[in-house]
C-alpha cells in the first residue's frame, strides 16, 4: 500500500478511520539502534493498528519478522528490554583470547570477526514458538499482487552478484525455493553488518546486510501510479540527534576514538558506512508518512548497550510513534498526496 500525511503546524484536526486501523510497516535497518522501532510498534500496536505486509532490513528485518510471526508490541518490549542479551551476538572464538590480533585473524578466516550463530539460533527459537518459520506460513492466499504474495520481506545484499534481494521474492536466484525459503536464515543473511558478521553463503552466493543497497526499503509495497491506496503504510525510521542534513558531522566536543589497529579501521569502515546510509535518509524525515525515531547517540554496533540506555531508547520509538499518530489522517494523505500529484521517494514533502 502506500502511506500518510501531512505533519506541522496549522494542520487540521486529524479524521479518524472509523474501520479496522490496518497498515503496511516499514522497518529501517541499525543495529542496537533497532530497540526503537520495537518501542514504536508498541505503540501503533497499542493503538489499534494491526499490520498487514511489513518489511525490513538488518535490524528492521528483524523486528519486521517478529511482528509477522504474530507478536504484539507488549511481547516486542518483553524481548528487547528483558530477554535480548546483545553481548552474546558477538559470538566468543579461543581467538578472542588475543584481542585485536585474534579479531583480525577471525576476519581472514571467515570474513566476519563473529559467525552469527547464536543469533540464528535466537531468532530461530522466537519463530518457531509462534508456529512460523518458513515464508511458505506467511504467504497470503487471496493477493494476486506479487508485491503482497507473503506477508513478511527482507532485504539483504548479494556481494557475488552485486545485487540487492528482496527476500522470498528473490530466493530463486539463490538457488532456493520462495516457500521453503528459512525465515531465520533470511534475516540471518539481511543482519550481516560487514566486517563484524560471517557473511551467509548460499549456492555459491556470499551474503551481507541489506542496508548496502537499501537501508529503507519503504517503496516496497507502495500502490501504482494513479491507484488510491486502501490503507497507509508507515515507515519508521531511525534518526541520528539533531539530524537534519544527509550526512551530519560529529557533534562539537565529541571525543575521536584513535584507530589503533587494523581490525578497528576496517570495523570503522563498515560502522560509518551503514551510519552514512542511515544518514542519507534523513529527507525522509520530512515525508508524511515516516515515523522518525531519535536514536539517543546509540551506535549501530553498541552491543554492550546498558539497559537504562536500551530503555531510553526504546522510549524514544513509543513517543515518536505517539507524535506521528497525533497529526496523522490517511484521508488528508490521500487528496494532498494521492490526487494526480506525483512525489518521487526521494523528493522533499512540505505540509
Amino acid at each position: 500500500m502506500e502511506s500518510t500525511v501531512p505533519q506541522g503546524a496549522g494542520s487540521p484536526a486529524p479524521q479518524r478511520p472509523s474501520g479496522p486501523l490496518e497498515a503496511d510497516l516499514v522497518f529501517e535497518g541499525g543495529g542496537v539502534k533497532g530497540i526503537g522501532l520495537a518501542g514504536a510498534f508498541r505503540t501503533l500496536n497499542d493503538h489499534g493498528y494491526q499490520p498487514q505486509c511489513v518489511a525490513g532490513t538488518s535490524a528492521g528485518a528483524i523486528t519486521a519478522s517478529l511482528v509477522a510471526a504474530g507478536y504484539t508490541g507488549a511481547e516486542l518490549q518483553d524481548i528487547v528490554l528483558n530477554q535480548m542479551d546483545f553481548t552474546k551476538f558477538e559470538d566468543q572464538t579461543f581467538l578472542d583470547h588475543f584481542g585485536a590480533l585474534g579479531d583480525i585473524a577471525q576476519f581472514f578466516k571467515s570474513r566476519g570477526m563473529h559467525s552469527g550463530k547464536y543469533f540464528l539460533g535466537w531468532i530461530r527459537d522466537l519463530l518457531t514458538s509462534k508456529g512460523k518459520t518458513k515464508f511458505g506460513h506467511l504467504r497470503n492466499e487471496d493477493q494476486s499482487d506479487p508485491k503482497r504474495a507473503y506477508t513478511l520481506q527482507v532485504i539483504a545484499s548479494d556481494l557475488s552478484a552485486r545485487s540487492m534481494l528482496v527476500l522470498p521474492h528473490d530466493a530463486q536466484k539463490i538457488g532456493s525455493d520462495p516457500d521453503e525459503l528459512d525465515i531465520a536464515e533470511a534475516v540471518r543473511m539481511s543482519m550481516s553488518i560487514p566486517v563484524f558478521f560471517e557473511p551467509v553463503t548460499v549456492d555459491g552466493h556470499q551474503i551481507v546486510d541489506g542496508g548496502l543497497l537499501s537501508n529503507f526499503p519503504i517503496w516496497l509495497f507502495d500502490t501504482d501510479p494513479g491507484t488510491t491506496p486502501a490503507f497507509p503504510t508507515f515507515g519508521l525510521l531511525l534518526v541520528a540527534p539533531d539530524q537534519t542534513a544527509p550526512l551530519v558531522p560529529t557533534s562539537p566536543g565529541a571525543p575521536v576514538k584513535p584507530l589503533v589497529s587494523d581490525i578497528d579501521f576496517l570495523k570503522a569502515i563498515a560502522e560509518t558506512m551503514m551510519e552514512a546510509h542511515d544518514r542519507f535518509y534523513v529527507e525522509q524525515a520530512n515525508y508524511a508518512r515516516t515515523i522518525p525515531i531519535p536514536t539517543m547517540g546509540v551506535r549501530t554496533t553498541e552491543f554492550d548497550i546498558p539497559p537504562d540506555k536500551a530503555q531510553q531508547l526504546f522510549q524514544s520509538g513509543q513517543r515518536a510513534a505517539e507524535q506521528f499518530l497525533a497529526t496523522w489522517d490517511f484521508e488528508a494523505y490521500k487528496q494532498k498526496f494521492r490526487s494526480g500529484q506525483t512525489v518521487t521517494r526521494r523528493g522533499t514533502v512540505k505540509p
